[in-house]
């Protein structure tokens, strides 16, 4: 009778060309107490060590390059001492596992692992293992138990399978959910929360807040769009921001800027957060002329006559997640108030900036003189507008 100490000292080979995944599955087999593993990022060797070692499984990737598994399988056969072959194959690819079976595979383990999955599917066929090796020294009736384990095997196999589906479905939901989270939060605050066990039930336990001391912050706001929304229905209405907010976004995902959050009829981005960009100003002005030149190809297109004004300044901002159900990524400090002055003191049609913000251009951009302004709450600023690029900076 196989004892679980057997089972335990059994010998395993893992053969992945990935060192992480054969790290991952060394781990997953000693910290279930199996004290005799092995492996190799080599297919190639898998041969000689069965050879000498005869391990009674071998955990084989299939697809590596120099060798890929079924062609190790070919090579097991001809060092293997009996016509079993001990081999679990690892694959991501469905189509790959029946073909294996019929190579001499005696099982499959699924990527990316799941350890219940591959716990029992090791167990099960170690089981198996043992029992066929006794089966050769004790006669038919062992051969008969192993009969049996094997058709108690295929009933795990389908019972595994729904829970694989089931555990797929899962992970859809939950990539829907990841989704969700990086629509509304830049993708390295959304891992921060993600790793919260805690956050969808009470929300963050701590306060998750960066200070930053580079970054340019900018406002766009459609001028006097309140006079042109009432001859709209409010399907049309929000169509039309839709639309010209859509392409915003993706103008800040290539020029490398933040979208923090619109509000009506206005739009907030910043560039140099959450991770650092010496060259922020730049993107931040780069972003405000390609703005502009959309809304004149909309304008163009749709035959509406619609402006817009843009205002940016540069410097240190607080940022941080507010919010337990509904989380919003935002800033705060002085840089955000001027730059929203900027913008609100701006002239339609035109890029307002800073003398702080023009001190980190650099050379690429036309500026002219604006001189300086009042702003409210805040006391005379002296300002700049972006006219355009020196030369095809574009890019």
């Amino acid at each position: 009778m196989i004892q679980a100490t057997d089972i335990l000292a059994a010998k395993i080979l893992v053969v992945d060309d990935l060192e992480a995944n054969v790290l991952l599955l060394e781990g997953m087999m000693h910290a279930a107490g199996y004290t005799r593993v092995e492996s190799t990022t080599d297919p190639r060797t898998v041969g000689e060590l069965h050879g000498r070692n005869h391990y009674d499984l071998i955990m084989l990737d299939l697809q590596m390059p120099g060798m890929d598994g079924f062609e190790v399988m070919e090579h097991l056969k001809a060092v293997q001492p009996d016509s079993y072959l001990p081999v679990i194959v690892i694959t991501a690819q469905p189509d790959h596992k029946l073909r294996a079976l019929r190579a001499g595979a005696k099982d499959f383990v699924s990527k990316p692992f799941d350890l219940g999955e591959v716990l029992m599917r090791v167990r099960n066929m170690l089981e198996v293992r043992l029992l066929h090796k006794e089966s050769l020294q004790h006669g038919k009736e062992l051969e008969r138990k192993v009969q049996e384990l094997e058709a108690s095997r295929e009933t795990i196999v389908h019972q595994s399978d729904e829970l694989r589906r089931l555990y797929e479905k899962l992970v859809r939901e939950q990539q829907v959910t990841e989704r969700l989270l990086l629509n509304v939060l830049p993708s390295p605050i959304a891992e921060r929360l993600k790793l919260r066990s805690d956050l969808i039930a009470a929300g963050p336990p701590e306060i998750i807040a960066d200070r930053f001391e580079e970054v340019s912050v900018l406002f766009a706001d459609l001028v006097q769009f309140t006079r042109f929304s009432p001859a709209l229905s409010p399907e049309g209405l929000v169509a039309v921001l839709n639309e010209i907010f859509a392409d915003f976004d993706d103008i800040a995902d290539d020029r490398g800027l933040e979208k923090i959050k619109t509000i009506g009829d206005a739009y907030m981005a910043a560039a140099g957060l959450p991770v650092p960009a010496v060259d922020h100003a730049a993107r931040a002005a780069h972003m405000a002329l390609d703005m502009l030149e959309y809304l004149d190809q909309f304008n163009e297109r749709s035959g509406y006559g619609l402006q817009l004004r843009v205002g940016i300044h540069s410097g240190a901002v607080v940022a941080g997640v507010i919010g337990r159900r509904k989380f919003i990524y935002d800033l705060w400090g002085a840089t955000v108030n001027i730059a929203s002055r900027m913008e609100s003191h701006g002239i339609a049609g035109r890029v307002q900036i800073t003398d702080a913000t023009r001190q980190r251009l650099g050379k690429p951009f036309l500026l002219e003189a604006r001189g300086p302004i009042n702003a409210k709450g805040i006391g005379e600023l002296r300002t700049w507008l972006v006219t355009g690029r020196t030369t095809d900076v574009s890019r």
